[in-house]
C-alpha cells in the first residue's frame, strides 16, 4: 500500500550544468501530473511523465527541474550582411540629416544581427535529467510507501475494530427476534385479552419478524469485512475499491439500526459508522 503524498529532491551536477529536480506529492482522485520545467528540457516532458507514472497511481503530483547553466556550448554568429547594409543606411542618414556616427550599440540592438544557435542543446542534458529524475523519484517512491505503511496499520485496526462490533451484533440478532416476538404477543394479549397462540397471528408474526431480521444485513457485512481484508493484502493500488466498498458497509449498518429496536445493537451500530467514516478518512490518502 502506497499513500499518495510524498517528497523526493535530488541534484545532478557536471561541468557544463546542473538539474536541481523536486517532486511533490498530494491527494487527489485521479493522476494529475503538474510541471515546472525549464524550457530547454520541455523536450523531456513525455519521458519525465512515463517515469512518474512508474511510481505513482493517483494523486496530484508537482514536479519542478531547474536547469543552470555552467558553461554554454551555444555558438553565436554575425549577420555581416545586414550589418553593412545598416552602416551603409546609417552612412547616408548621417549626411543627409548631420547626425552622429552610429555607435555598436546600434547595431548589435537590431534583430537579426546576432544569432544563437543552440541546436542539439536537449541532447547534451539527457544523462542529466535521466540521473536527477531516478534520484528523486526514488526518495519520493520510498516516502509514498513509508506513509502507505503507517496507513496501512490505521486501516487494519479499524477493520479489526469493526468486526469486533459485528460480531456482537451477529450474537445479538436472534435476541432482537424475541424482543419483537415478546413485544408482539404482549400487545395481542392486551388488545384481545387471549394468549397468541393461533395460526393467524403466528403466520402474521412470522412476516414481521422477516423484516425486521437482520441476519441478511449482518452476513452481508461478513463477506465485505472478509474482502475489505483482501484488499488490503494486495500489492496494488486498491483505494477506489475500498471506497466503493465502504460506501456498502455503510448501507447495511443503516439498515440494521432502522430495524433494530435494542439499544446494545443500536450502540454497535454507532461504533461501525464511525469506524467507516475514519477508515474513509484514512483512504483518502492512499493510491
Amino acid at each position: 500500500m502506497k499513500s499518495m503524498t510524498g517528497y523526493g529532491h535530488s541534484v545532478y551536477r557536471s561541468e557544463d550544468y546542473s538539474i536541481e529536480c523536486e517532486i511533490k506529492g498530494y491527494n487527489s482522485r485521479y493522476l494529475d501530473i503538474v510541471h515546472n520545467i525549464s524550457p530547454a528540457l520541455s523536450p523531456f516532458e513525455k519521458q519525465i511523465d512515463d517515469e512518474v507514472k512508474r511510481v505513482a497511481a493517483r494523486g496530484r503530483v508537482e514536479l519542478t527541474m531547474k536547469l543552470k547553466v555552467l558553461r554554454s556550448r551555444a555558438v553565436l554568429s554575425v549577420d555581416e550582411g545586414l550589418v553593412t547594409a545598416y552602416k551603409e543606411a546609417y552612412e547616408r542618414i548621417s549626411k543627409l540629416a548631420l547626425a552622429e556616427k552610429p555607435q555598436l550599440s546600434d547595431y548589435t540592438s537590431i534583430d537579426g544581427v546576432i544569432t544563437v544557435d543552440v541546436s542539439g542543446s536537449s541532447d547534451m542534458y539527457d544523462e542529466g535529467v535521466h540521473n536527477a529524475l531516478s534520484e528523486a523519484l526514488k526518495s519520493f517512491a520510498e516516502t509514498k510507501a513509508n506513509d502507505g505503511r503507517g496507513t496501512l496499520q490505521d486501516l487494519e485496526r479499524l477493520g479489526n475494530r469493526f468486526d469486533s462490533s459485528l460480531q456482537e451484533i451477529k450474537g445479538n440478532a436472534d435476541r432482537l427476534e424475541s424482543h419483537f416476538r415478546t413485544l408482539l404477543e404482549d400487545k395481542y394479549k392486551e388488545l384481545t385479552g387471549q394468549a397468541a397462540d393461533n395460526s393467524a397471528f403466528m403466520t402474521e408474526l412470522g412476516a414481521i419478524l422477516v423484516r425486521y431480521s437482520i441476519n441478511e444485513e449482518v452476513s452481508r457485512l461478513g463477506v465485505h469485512i472478509a474482502e475489505y481484508r483482501r484488499l488490503l493484502s494486495l500489492d496494488e493500488p486498491v483505494g477506489k475499491k475500498l471506497d466503493f466498498l465502504c460506501q456498502e458497509m455503510q448501507r447495511e449498518c443503516n439498515t440494521i439500526a432502522s430495524k433494530s429496536q435494542l439499544v446494545d445493537i443500536n450502540l454497535l451500530v454507532v461504533s461501525m459508522k464511525d469506524d467507516i467514516e475514519n477508515i474513509r478518512e484514512q483512504i483518502r490518502n492512499i493510491e
